[in-house]
């Protein structure tokens, strides 16, 4: 069920790649680049979004903090399926984004509710799993309805897939939350929170890492369509290319859930960073040299090798954000995901509004986030050996 909740996550910002470039027609788009916005401006409502579920989820249960949120997607829904412009599309987009954060945040305060440290991290690797495999086909269903539909059915379906969830969610799982550890809303509190994850150098550096890693996958994200359909002329095969690298991070996930009780969250992020810095640094130095239009196959190699790193980092860094706030799990999950979240937004719109038909900028972002996040996390781990 957690899995099926971050998959409508992914549903809502994959299943429309096939069809940004009919949108931005359509809704008047007056630059190609501008209907990356129809994915970003998503991540902006999710960041915004997660400052609200996570202390309201402490306070009131887990369960009324998903119930809002999920009445604000569905609203989003509806203003995205009867836009008009592209206005009220990024309107409605940003709607979606704010209720999903619902999901996005008090999924990691359930499952911090009933596990903690690798077990943790097990769980959401496996979470993360299901929650990748969804955007390894949702293209190819956005696709698919486009063969048959408008592509305002695409929102049409995922409004269905919103209810369909709620009504599981609601008739199956029981509070997480008991009443003797809910903690009373209040400004105070919330500031408190956000000075404890900030002050806690493992939990804001771990969310920092999550951030750049965010960065780089969200400018490719936004970026993947033009590079593929367009650069790449793949056309219809862009689903397939498009699946495959996100069922290596899926891969990776699940992988990770059965190594991280084995070889531990540290060690596994630990090596994961340097092997795929490296790796990045090296092809950015190969496609300059191609002019920035490397052979198909080369940045397909190059790109299951980075994502595959990033499934093995993800969940892990997750979990080690967590780890220090299990006493305010909705706070920090809320704190952590906001953080990582804004950092991502800007410098994922940055990446993806530099396409300039090559891959030169989506190569360059994942070389100089992993740069960063080698920094950050060797600042965290310095600190924390000695």
């Amino acid at each position: 069920m957690m899995a099926l909740m971050q998959s409508l996550v992914a549903l809502s910002i994959d299943a429309m790649l096939p069809a940004l470039t009919e949108i931005g027609q359509d809704l008047g788009a007056k630059e190609v680049n501008d209907s990356q916005l129809i994915v970003t401006i998503l991540f902006l409502g999710l960041a915004f979004g997660q400052g609200i579920y996570g202390p309201s989820s402490d306070t009131t249960g887990r369960k009324p903090a998903i119930y809002l949120g999920f009445s604000l997607f569905l609203t989003g829904c509806l203003c995205s399926l009867f836009s008009t412009d592209l206005i009220v599309m990024l309107s409605g987009r940003f709607l979606q984004g704010l209720g999903l954060a619902a999901p996005r945040c008090v999924i990691v305060a359930i499952v911090r509710d009933q596990y903690e440290g690798p077990a943790m991290a097990r769980v959401l690797s496996f979470v993360m799993t299901i929650f990748i495999f969804v955007p390894a086909i949702a293209p190819a269903l956005g696709q698919g309805i486009l063969f048959v539909a408008h592509w305002r059915a695409i929102f049409a379906a995922l409004l269905s897939c919103g209810i369909l969830t709620l009504i599981w969610f609601a008739s199956r799982l029981p509070e997480t939350l008991a009443v003797d550890r809910q903690i009373p809303f209040t400004f105070a509190r919330i500031k408190q929170g956000i000075f404890e994850v900030c002050s806690h150098r493992v939990s804001l550096g771990y969310t920092i890492s999550l951030g750049l890693i965010s960065s780089a996958f969200l400018g490719y994200l936004s970026s993947a369509q033009l590079i593929f359909q367009k650069q790449y002329q793949l056309g219809t095969m862009f689903p397939l290319y498009f699946a495959i690298l996100a069922l290596c991070i899926g891969s990776a996930s699940f992988l990770n859930g059965r190594l991280v009780m084995r070889f531990g969250m540290q060690n596994l992020s630990r090596w994961s960073k340097r092997f795929s810095t490296t790796i990045s640094l090296v092809f950015f130095l190969y496609v300059i040299s191609m002019a920035g239009h490397p052979p198909l196959w080369s940045l397909m190699l190059y790109m299951m090798i980075i994502l595959f790193c990033f499934g093995i980092m993800y969940g892990n860094l997750n979990a080690m954000a967590m780890e220090p706030l299990g006493h305010i799990a909705g706070m920090g999950a809320a704190v952590t995901g906001a953080i990582s979240t804004l950092i991502s937004v800007p410098c994922g719109i940055l990446i993806g509004h530099s396409y300039n038909g090559t891959v030169i900028p989506v190569i360059s972002g994942f070389a100089i986030s992993g740069v960063l996040i080698v920094c950050v996390m060797h600042w965290v781990e310095s600190t924390t050996h000695s």
